[in-house]
């Protein structure tokens, strides 16, 4: 499956801090558990491609109209 393609997979996405100082994404979805730790750094850099995300998809949908 790729990025641009729809899927009817559900999942439950949690975010926050560990008792390590580390920023945890964490992924539940059909038996799948999935947590992924970054340093704040990082994390700081994947809010920044989410919001550039959403600001082209939000210019996506403006065309559309």
């Amino acid at each position: 499956m790729g990025i641009d393609k729809e899927s009817d997979l559900s999942a439950n996405l949690q975010i926050g801090p560990t008792s390590l100082g580390m920023v945890r994404i964490y992924v539940e979805g059909d038996g799948v558990e999935l947590p992924l730790d970054f340093e704040p750094e990082e994390a700081e850099e994947i809010a920044e491609e989410l919001r550039a995300a959403a600001e082209r998809a939000r210019q996506m949908g403006r065309k559309k109209k």
